[in-house]
């Protein structure tokens, strides 16, 4: 399955939506995807800026730029089906789920910073438990442990679920890709699992995923890499994203007419001419699952922890409005994780705290 990540790359606009739509569909995509952003469920207002050709801008204004109507994401799903291709999508969060599953997608993605929102997850657990086709839905591993990966599972189950591995950096040096660690996945969890591929190259690790047992590839596609889509720079023109479709169509041949044994060895050997086998045995890595080094520090700021949304003085009871699921990212300090959401629902504040501040334990609980 080779999904198109067109993402937020449309900016918005319906035409460069169906020209991305088009572009990928010529390029050999089976799945084409979007994300469905509501700023609100992603960012608090003062989480800080990101860096683009024209500035520094405040990231939840850009994400709050590139939000859409719902009769945006149905047009775009109607025109995939019209091509012969699949739509799929990333919420994230209840209310751009909820829309989301209103306009029936054929698949849903888990990106990886919402991997331990659980109220998500429990709620989509709860619409596919009654379910006799559960849609499927695809959960993406990047800046998590296999302990996060384990509780996503447990919630949302097995039933037609797939796993990515994945680095979140962009871009994503190949070298840490560890794609070995795709078949002990796929063993541990006992689902199928590809790759989310963030890394430059089109073919290296694509190609190299194929021989290491993916079933999955999902790259990001743009019309430029010049354009402004905050994926943009690490995502592949069409031409590129066609070379890649047609490389790995390559290798899954190769293990087809060979076999799996002879067919992966061809692979290696193939892209170990290419490439080096040094650098193939690094990319390849050691199959155990750590976070790597180019994502460790966003561990805890990148994926869903609990924040404050205003600032609240001593004593004040805190009340489901009061906190946000939400990524902690550029300048705010983490909070504990969703998990604990219910439990400081009803809580008394024993401290005043800041607009935007990472939930704490000791917020509630002050030692003497």
């Amino acid at each position: 399955m080779i999904i198109a990540e067109i993402g937020t790359s449309h900016e918005g606009s319906v035409e460069k939506a169906k020209a991305l739509i088009d572009a990928s569909c010529n390029a050999g995509a089976d799945f084409i995807k979007f994300q469905w952003v509501y700023a609100e469920e992603i960012l608090h207002p003062d989480t800080g800026f990101v860096k683009l050709p024209t500035g520094n801008i405040p990231l939840y204004q850009r994400f709050k730029e590139l939000e859409c109507p719902v009769s945006f994401y149905k047009e775009m799903l109607d025109y995939t089906h019209s091509l012969g291709k699949k739509f799929i999508c990333s919420p994230f969060g209840l209310k751009s789920l909820q829309e989301l599953l209103e306009i029936h997608p054929d698949a849903i993605k888990i990106a990886s910073p919402e991997l331990n929102h659980y109220p998500m997850l429990k709620f989509l657990a709860e619409y596919r438990k009654n379910q006799k086709e559960k849609i499927p839905v695809i959960l993406s591993s990047g800046v998590s442990t296999l302990s996060d990966i384990e509780k996503a599972i447990t919630i949302v189950g097995k039933q037609n679920v797939s796993l990515l591995h994945c680095i979140t950096s962009y871009p994503a040096p190949e070298e840490e890709y560890n794609l070995n660690l795709i078949k002990n996945l796929s063993a541990v969890f006992g689902i199928p699992c590809g790759v989310s591929d963030h890394s430059l190259d089109p073919i290296l690790v694509p190609a190299l995923s194929i021989a290491a047992g993916g079933t999955i590839i999902e790259k990001h596609i743009t019309l430029s890499r010049k354009t402004e889509g905050l994926d943009d720079p690490v995502a592949l023109e069409p031409e590129q994203f066609g070379f890649m479709s047609h490389t790995v169509n390559q290798a899954i041949a190769s293990i087809n007419h060979y076999g799996k044994d002879a067919g992966t060895r061809r692979i290696i050997e193939q892209l170990s001419e290419q490439y080096g086998k040094e650098k193939i045995q690094k990319v390849l890595g050691t199959g155990i699952k750590e976070l790597a080094p180019a994502e460790s520090q966003n561990y805890g700021r990148t994926n869903r922890s609990l924040h404050f949304m205003k600032a609240f003085d001593k004593g004040h009871v805190i009340s489901k409005g009061d906190i946000g699921i939400l990524r902690t990212e550029k300048v705010l300090t983490p909070g504990i994780s969703p998990e604990y959401y219910d439990l400081v629902i009803g809580k008394t504040l024993s401290v005043s705290v800041e607009n935007g501040a990472g939930v704490q334990f000791t917020d509630f609980f002050q030692s003497n």
